[in-house]
């Protein structure tokens, strides 16, 4: 059973925090952590993703940045992560992990963008990524 879930990306500021939210939204009767591997410890969400997730009733205001770690990957029962290098460096660290690691967008076959610094299109774009993965795993989790 799964009971906890950690959802990963590069600096936990843009797209783990969003699809945490989501997916604990969607999902109330998991815990949802986020983190990433390349952690902009104690930053708050980049502005945009917020606003982006304000416009849709979530609100990333408490989340804190924090860096994936030994201890977060063994806790969990399953391990999302936004891109196929994210999945692969968890599982070279943690060879334990291997078969509760999967990439948010596994089902559609894709990397979720990484949209830090750029346009507003490639927020758009990851945030509808995300979306996909979410009700995927939606499905899979309830």
């Amino acid at each position: 059973m799964i009971e906890q879930v950690l959802v990963v990306c590069e600096g936990n500021i843009c797209r783990s925090p969003l699809a945490c939210s989501m997916l604990a939204r969607e999902l109330p009767h998991i815990a949802f952590s986020s983190a990433g591997t390349h952690a902009l410890t104690g930053a708050t969400v980049d502005p945009l993703i917020a606003e982006m997730a304000n416009a849709r009733s979530i609100s990333l205001a408490s989340h804190v940045a924090s860096q994936v770690s030994e201890q977060r990957v063994r806790k969990a029962d399953l391990i999302l992560t936004m891109t196929r290098d994210q999945r692969e460096r968890i599982e070279q660290n943690w060879p334990y992990a291997r078969g509760k690691v999967f990439r948010l967008g596994e089902a559609q076959g894709v990397d979720v963008t990484d949209p830090y610094g750029r346009h507003r299109t490639a927020f758009d774009l990851a945030f509808a990524q995300i979306e996909e993965g979410v009700a995927h795993w939606r499905r899979v989790l309830a």
